[in-house]
């Protein structure tokens, strides 16, 4: 689990779709893509790494996609990561 959330961290534009999904409640893909400059595929691939590594949530509602940072495991990877301080 650490290591598929760590390697989903371990790339700028994952970290810049978390920087802009942590800013507020929920962040839509289109959002996204507006915000990193990045084509729709790509933030799709971003996306789903993710999404997959646990670290993004994921809410399909019609056609509407809501993406919200899981902070459960954030408060993980922090707790993994402060132990190696």
């Amino acid at each position: 689990m650490i290591e598929k959330a760590a390697n989903a961290i371990a790339d700028k534009h994952r970290l810049s779709i978390l920087l802009a999904a942590s800013r507020q409640p929920a962040i839509q893909c289109c959002d996204i893509t507006e915000l990193t400059g990045l084509s729709q595929p790509t933030v799709s691939h971003h996306i789903k790494i993710l999404v997959d590594s646990g670290i993004l949530i994921y809410d399909k509602t019609g056609r509407n996609v809501q993406l919200t940072i899981n902070k459960e495991m954030m408060k993980y990877l922090s707790t993994f990561f402060s132990q190696l301080s």
